[in-house]
C-alpha cells in the first residue's frame, strides 16, 4: 500500500470506537477525504493538535481496496487556526463554513480553488475581519464554484444591464429586471448586487465596499440560496441564528 500525502484543511474529527479518530478533510489536491486517524485519542498520541477543525496541515496515508475511509498514518500542522475557536461566535462559524463544503462537494471531486478560498478566509479572519463579511464572502464563492450563483449584471431573461432595481426569480437561478419580473416578491438589495461583482475581484482580506451590519442584513437573501440548493438548512446556521 503505497503512501500518499496531501495539504488538506481539517473540517471536523470525532472519536471513533475507544481509541481513534474519524477525520473529514479538505484537500488541494484529492477534495473531500474521510480518513481513520490510528490512535489518535490514547494520550500523548502522535497527532497533537493537528486534528483540530480548521487545522491547515499536511496529511500522510494510505488506502485499502473496497474501504470508505483512507488510514492517516501522520498528519503535520502547517498553520493552527486555533485561537479563533476560543471565540464560541467563530468556533460556530467555522462549523457552518465546515458543513457547507461537506455538504456541496462529493468525496473525491478536487477543486483547488475551493481549498483555497477556505485557507484565505481563514486567514482573513486570523487577521481580525469581520466575519460576517467574511462569511458572505465565503457563501458567495461556494454558490459560484457550484454554478448556483446568479449572473449579477445582466437580467436573465432579457439579457439587459441591471441598473436599477432586480428581482430573484422563483428557482432562484437568475435576476430579473423591472420590465421581466411578473411577481415582485423576492427583492435583491442593490448591496448585494454590488457586493457580488466585488467578490470577483478582491480576495476576502481586502476592506469591503459594505459595512457588517449591511452584511447581517444580507445573510437571509445568500443563505436562502443556499437551501434552496441543499434542500435543507445546514444543522450549523440553526445554531448561528440562535
Amino acid at each position: 500500500m503505497p503512501l500518499e500525502s496531501t495539504e488538506a484543511i481539517i473540517l471536523k474529527s470525532s472519536p471513533w470506537g475507544e481509541l481513534d479518530k474519524l477525520v473529514v478533510f479538505f484537500s488541494r489536491d484529492k477534495g473531500l477525504l474521510r480518513g481513520l486517524a490510528k490512535g489518535a485519542q490514547k494520550f500523548g498520541n502522535r497527532f497533537g493538535s493537528s486534528l483540530e477543525p480548521m487545522s491547515y496541515v499536511k496529511v500522510f496515508y494510505y488506502e485499502k481496496e473496497r474501504q470508505d475511509f483512507v488510514t492517516i498514518s501522520q498528519c503535520d500542522l502547517i498553520e493552527s487556526f486555533f485561537e479563533l475557536q476560543t471565540n464560541f461566535q467563530n468556533a460556530c462559524l467555522l462549523s457552518y463554513w465546515a458543513e457547507l463544503t461537506e455538504e456541496f462537494y462529493p468525496t473525491r471531486i478536487k477543486e483547488e480553488f475551493l481549498f483555497r478560498l477556505l485557507l484565505a478566509c481563514l486567514r482573513a479572519l486570523k487577521a481580525g475581519g469581520d466575519r460576517e463579511i467574511i462569511t458572505r464572502y465565503f457563501e458567495i464563492w461556494l454558490l459560484r464554484l457550484s454554478g448556483l450563483l446568479p449572473e449579477a449584471n445582466r437580467c436573465q431573461k432579457c439579457h439587459r444591464l441591471l441598473t436599477s432595481q432586480a428581482w430573484l426569480s422563483p428557482k432562484k437561478d437568475g435576476f430579473f429586471c423591472e420590465s421581466c419580473t411578473k411577481e415582485k416578491n423576492e427583492p435583491v438589495p442593490a448591496e448585494l448586487v454590488s457586493f457580488i461583482k466585488w467578490t470577483r475581484k478582491y480576495p476576502p482580506s481586502e476592506k469591503a465596499p459594505l459595512s457588517s451590519e449591511a452584511s447581517r442584513q444580507l445573510a437571509p437573501f445568500v443563505q436562502a440560496w443556499l437551501i434552496y440548493h441543499l434542500e435543507k438548512e445546514p444543522r450549523s446556521l440553526r445554531l448561528l441564528k440562535a
